[in-house]
């Protein structure tokens, strides 16, 4: 890669995980990215520390966490960078990524399975199934959520085994707030709610969307709709999609392809002449 680097030779790469998961939900990628050359590093949400053990003793204190809240953290962490980073995120993350980008932050950008921002209007019935636990119960919308380990298999790993299945959720579960679900699912009747997205941008830096065909929290079509709204953009947007993936891909058997290709694409984006790619100030 040609693109300009950090002061140690790497290309910095912030890496994002989602709702019910931690950092720890990326160390496939940690490993994988590291060899690549990048410096990789894997900031947790704000309000959260310690491994997955401790996050469940400590989950009340996610209590209210929100969207922009989460944003804004990872927004001053990217600031503090002595140059713009990749990015990518999964799930939630995959979310944040589009919404940092929007800011104006980051070198490019990759959105995993991202969860709906504003504008996405049709939500598949396993979408909805995946975040009853949060959405069904108004008294969790502002609380702590926690999944069973049925709700967690559904939702995440639905094409592992059973035994690896139950091994994922103890590996990798942690409670979560209800604030980001309730702000997410309620978006399309507030004007400007925190997962708004300016999808017509065109100094954002060049977005990927990844979609999973087996994923029941953000299926493919719902990946794909949010590429599509991205069209109008003369900023870079491509999509790829994988074939037999759950919504964890990056812990799936094959999870190796996926990071191959993601690896590809930002090759050909870094190596591109910088259009966007300087961090707004």
């Amino acid at each position: 890669m040609e693109a300009s680097r950090t002061r140690n030779g790497q290309i910095p790469l912030l890496l994002i995980h989602g709702a019910w998961l931690s950092a720890r939900s990326w160390e496939n990628y940690v490993d994988y990215f590291g060899k690549r050359g990048f410096a990789v590093s894997v900031p947790e949400w704000p309000r959260k520390q310690g491994d997955v053990e401790e996050m469940r003793e400590t989950a009340e204190m996610s209590a209210g966490l929100g969207v922009r809240e989460i944003v804004d953290h990872y927004e001053g962490l990217i600031r503090a960078l002595d140059q713009a980073p990749v990015l990518i995120g999964h799930s939630y993350g995959g979310l944040f990524v589009e919404l940092l980008l929007d800011r104006g932050l980051g070198r490019a950008g990759v959105a995993m399975s991202p969860a709906p921002p504003k504008g996405i209007l049709a939500l598949p019935f396993s979408t909805l199934k995946s975040g009853a636990p949060a959405l069904a119960h108004p008294s969790r919308w502002h609380g702590v959520v926690t999944l069973t380990p049925e709700e967690f298999t559904y939702a995440f790993v639905n094409t592992f085994p059973e035994a690896d299945a139950a091994a994922a959720y103890e590996r990798y579960a942690v409670p979560e707030t209800g604030q980001i679900f309730y702000e997410a699912g309620f978006a399309n009747f507030h004007l400007h709610p925190p997962t708004e997205v300016h999808f017509k941008n065109e100094a954002r830096a060049p977005l990927l969307i990844v979609g999973a065909a087996e994923d029941h929290t953000v299926p493919a079509s719902l990946s794909k709709a949010q590429y599509k709204r991205y069209e109008r953009s003369p900023a870079r947007t491509d999509y790829l999609e994988f074939a037999g993936r759950p919504h964890f891909h990056m812990l799936a058997s094959d999870w190796q392809e996926v990071a191959a290709a993601v690896d590809s694409w930002l090759d050909g984006v870094l190596d591109a002449p910088v259009v966007a790619a300087e961090q707004a100030t």
